[in-house]
């Protein structure tokens, strides 16, 4: 009987019905919005991030990453490949070779990082020929390299210029060739393409003296969310002391705990989109049982006892809230939708993690419906409190001479 008499008084006043419904609609949709947005740039960030350069999961040696050392290399990394593949969830992987050295051209000297890799896999894991921005990629011939297209800047190297690479080999001896320049590359990392100077993996190995060892396998995942899960069947595969398997949070922790510290600001936003719903629900509701003084007071006169007028308040606020929620988690799914189809063009092009952005996307979640819809019931309920107590304390005798 209540529900039936809250859903009337609902369509009673029904200017006053659509504007505390337009109140929560306007919030859940920006909320909603706003998380979906946040959501989908990030994983766009982390998607492009991973699967273009680092990988989303990394096999070293133990103690590789914190101290970097030539020394530091995986003995039959082709089994070690096999094993992960069969890992469910795993797409493909990638060896890499790295060291340090000089790249010189005519009267031009520059620091390096060689980057040793297998043309075919690296095309596989990480689609490395998009790129190569001139010239071609590396084709498996002998001697070819790619350039960072800061480091041909300050080389003024060119296609078919032949660079003179000295570095220091496995076996304690000054490791030197001539590598013919075939293509330039742009990774969108302005830091890494002034130092990047990209080989064969075979041609590495052998400039270096490592024999068929490599530093780095790099791992691709089908399933961004999935990764810690994969780490860990592959540590359980692998079952070696000497390796280390990481997901993409621990190699790239400065990266990762930068983006966790810049998603705080979705919180502070979310509280004043709710901050901005309660006060316009408060404001409503209160001026509803306001003007209704005379209804409650006649309603306690006949015997409704307090309790029941503050669940017929509580209930009429709830009929709206449903409505709203649910019109509202239809329109910020088509919003979204609209957003992760088309993207928003940013005026200005930002750099994050090194990587160049024109353009954001929405993302289709749970936590984009159930957290707005969640807030904004609580949000509303918490402030309808107040009135509902008002509304109930309504004196029948006053009451009735209001008007």
């Amino acid at each position: 009987m209540i529900l039936k008499i809250a859903f009337r008084n609902t369509l009673r006043q029904k200017r006053r019905t659509a504007l505390t419904s337009l109140t929560m609609l306007g919030g859940f949709i920006l909320a909603a919005v706003s998380i979906g947005w946040s959501d989908g740039t990030y994983s766009y960030i982390i998607d492009m991030f991973t699967s273009d350069r680092l990988g989303q999961i990394e096999v070293h040696r133990t103690g590789y990453l914190e101290e970097p050392s030539i020394y530091d290399r995986i003995q039959d990394y082709r089994n070690v490949g096999r094993i992960i593949r069969t890992v469910e969830g795993v797409e493909s992987w990638a060896p890499r070779v790295y060291s340090a050295g000089l790249a010189s051209l005519e009267d031009k000297t520059a620091g390096v990082r060689l980057i040793g890799m297998d043309p075919d896999m690296e095309e596989t894991a990480t689609g490395f020929s998009r790129k190569v921005v001139e010239g071609a990629p590396l084709a498996g011939e002998p001697y070819e390299a790619l350039l960072g297209k800061g480091l041909a800047r300050i080389l003024g190297a060119r296609i078919g210029d032949g660079i003179v690479l000295l570095t220091q080999a496995a076996d304690g001896s000054m490791a030197n060739d001539v590598f013919n320049v075939t293509g330039i590359v742009d990774t969108g990392d302005e830091t890494g393409d002034r130092l990047g100077l990209y080989l064969n993996l075979s041609d590495a190995q052998n400039l270096l003296v490592i024999g068929e060892e490599v530093h780095e396998i790099v791992v691709m995942v089908d399933n961004l969310k999935r990764v810690g899960a994969i780490t860990e069947s592959i540590r359980d595969r692998l079952d070696e002391p000497g390796l280390e398997v990481l997901p993409w949070q621990k190699f790239a922790r400065l990266f990762y705990e930068a983006m966790r510290a810049d998603q705080q600001g979705m919180w502070i936003m979310l509280f004043i989109i709710i901050l901005i719903v309660a006060v316009g629900v408060l404001n409503t509701v209160l001026m509803s049982v306001l003007e209704r003084r005379r209804e409650y007071g006649l309603l306690k006169a006949i015997g409704t006892r307090p309790a029941q007028i503050v669940h017929l308040v509580l209930m009429e606020l709830l009929v709206i809230v449903l409505v709203s929620v649910a019109l509202g988690g239809v329109l910020s799914l088509g919003v979204n939708w609209l957003i992760s189809i088309r993207g928003i063009p940013i005026p200005m092009e930002i750099t994050y993690g090194g990587m160049a952005f024109d353009r954001m996307y929405s993302e289709i979640n749970a936590r984009s419906l159930y957290i707005p819809a969640v807030t904004v019931i609580i949000s509303a309920f918490l402030v309808g409190v107040f009135p509902a107590i008002k509304a109930a304390k309504t004196e029948p005798a006053r009451a009735m001479r209001t008007f």
